[in-house]
Order: structure tokens, then C-alpha cells, then sequence
């Protein structure tokens, strides 16, 4: 059992394990009676792209696990062209670790390969957290070279992660505010951080996600097949994975909750306790959803 005083990303040691012919990157911190939860990370992100607002209070009831597959940070082997060789990693990672069953967060690009897995191995999740991200056969998945995000991501002038600020918040002033604080504490962790992610991270993530655009036969068809107790949550105005809840609960068969925060462009949606919405408005019950659904109540709500 991790050392409770090591309960935060910003502190808790990066691990090694080695599984099958890779050698994997991660964190695990907390403690308490619930299930592990495994978090997946968004498109180039490593660990250090995870909000401590958002793993650390989670901690505080069970062990948190950040993953970094094959390729990521300091793990080893190629970024996989494929979700579904993504998720052959992230399971060959939990099986290295002797979990047999976990919950799991996955965001944006990490939602994808947790329906990968929910799909090939369904005893592997309890319940799912889905946050910013996208069915097999969604469309518009991260085409980067619409303007509204090639401005940002072509822009010299921002340099790490203030591109994070400005395409995964509104313009707004109060989300801008919100988004430079995020920033602030991605940065508290002054020590044994992850490398950044470069072009061959980005290229082959890109290629994953083309091809997750592809279906054969009916669409969504993969979604009657996971029975998982989910909780969705999506911004209003994503511009990088367009707001797909009720697509995702019109097919599922599992029971699903969704969640809409105004005004954020869904990249970091899941803040914990509050989220700061552009128009200035909180939605403290989401970490009562959150919560509730990790500890088995998903009836609870999590509307504004």
C-alpha cells in the first residue's frame, strides 16, 4: 500500500514495471477501501499533465494510478498507431501490477482506449469515468488544422504549457483566469518530471485517432456491448472532440450519466471541488458525481 504522506501527484515517486517486453512509467499514491482507479491521459500528455485538483481528493478514498504507456514519458517502446494497441498496453500494465478489477478515468484520447478495454475485457473495469472524448465512428476527432486550433498551436509565442491555457479554455476572462491556475498546478511538481512529448508522440497518437474515426458495419454498434456504469462529462464548445454525450447515451447499454459544463472547452472538465466556468458559475456537485459513482451510487446527479 503507497505511503499515504505521498497522496499527491505532486509528490508520490515515478515507478517502473516492467511487463511483457516494455518497461512502464507510473504513479500510484493514496489508499482507502475503494477500487484502484486508472487514469488514461489525453493526446501527448504524460503523467505530469494531470491536474493535482483532480487526483489528489480522489486519492484521499483509494489508490490512484497514473499510466504512461509505451512511447510516453519514460516508458519504453513506440507510441502505438492504434487504440486498440494502446489498450493492449495499458492491460498488459494492470496485469503486471496484479489488478484484476479497477475503475477507470479516461480523458479525451485515455476515454478511447477505456472503451477499447471495457470491450475486450469487460471484468477488467467496474465503473467508467468518461471525460472529453469519443466513440469508435465519432466524427470531427482532433483535426488539428481547423483554425480555431491551429492559431494556438501555431502560435511561437506560446510556449508550453500556456497552449494548454488557450485550447483547453474559453476566451473568457474568467476561464482564462481558471486556466492559468490549472497551469500553476501542473507546475508544482518541481522534481523527477516526465520529458514532453514530441512530433513522434503526436504523429502516431494522430494516426490512432483516423483510425478510430473508421467503422465497419453499424455504427456505435460497439457501445451496446459495454455494460459499465459510466459517468460522461463534456464541455459545451470543445473544439478538439465535439460534444458527444447523448450520442454515447442513445447507444450505450450501460447506465450513463452526463454532465455539461458551460463555457469550458472540455479539456479539463473534471476539476476538483469546483470548476470555474467562464460566465463565472461553479458546478461543486461534480465531485459529488464523481464520488458517487466510484463508491456505487450512480443515481446521483451531476447537472449544474
Amino acid at each position: 500500500m503507497p505511503n499515504q504522506s505521498a497522496a499527491s501527484n505532486v509528490s508520490a515517486p515515478t515507478r517502473f514495471l516492467e511487463a511483457g517486453r516494455e518497461r512502464y512509467a507510473y504513479r500510484r499514491f493514496g489508499g482507502g477501501f475503494g477500487l484502484p482507479l486508472l487514469c488514461l491521459q489525453h493526446f501527448t500528455g504524460t503523467m505530469d499533465n494531470w491536474d493535482p485538483a483532480v487526483t489528489d481528493p480522489l486519492a484521499a478514498e483509494r489508490e490512484v494510478i497514473l499510466f504512461e504507456s509505451a512511447g510516453i514519458g519514460r516508458s519504453s517502446g513506440s507510441v502505438p498507431k492504434t487504440i486498440a494497441g494502446m489498450a493492449a498496453h495499458a492491460s498488459a500494465f494492470l496485469d503486471g501490477l496484479g489488478i484484476r478489477t479497477c475503475d477507470v478515468l479516461g480523458f479525451s484520447l485515455g476515454g478511447m482506449v477505456a472503451q477499447q478495454m471495457a470491450l475486450e475485457r469487460p471484468s477488467i473495469f467496474r465503473r467508467m469515468m468518461l471525460v472529453g472524448t469519443a466513440p469508435r465512428g465519432g466524427e470531427d476527432i482532433m483535426h488539428l488544422e481547423k483554425p480555431s486550433l491551429s492559431r494556438p498551436l501555431g502560435d511561437h509565442s506560446l510556449q508550453g504549457y500556456a497552449v494548454l491555457q488557450k485550447i483547453f479554455f474559453a476566451s473568457s476572462e474568467p476561464s482564462q483566469a481558471a486556466g492559468a491556475a490549472f497551469i500553476e498546478r501542473l507546475m508544482q511538481r518541481s522534481e523527477d518530471r516526465e520529458p514532453i512529448s514530441g512530433p513522434a508522440v503526436a504523429q502516431a497518437q494522430m494516426a490512432a485517432f483516423r483510425e478510430w474515426e473508421q467503422v465497419s458495419g453499424e455504427r456505435f454498434s460497439d457501445l451496446k456491448k459495454i455494460h459499465h456504469p459510466t459517468l460522461m462529462v463534456n464541455g459545451v464548445c470543445d473544439e478538439m472532440i465535439p460534444r458527444l454525450e447523448l450520442v454515447l447515451a442513445k447507444h450505450a447499454s450501460a447506465e450513463c450519466r452526463a454532465s455539461d459544463l458551460p463555457g469550458l472547452r472540455a479539456r479539463l472538465v473534471v476539476s476538483i471541488p469546483r470548476v470555474v466556468c467562464p460566465a463565472g458559475c461553479c458546478v461543486p456537485r461534480l465531485e459529488f458525481g464523481l464520488r458517487a459513482l466510484l463508491k456505487g451510487n450512480a443515481s446521483g446527479s451531476v447537472s449544474p
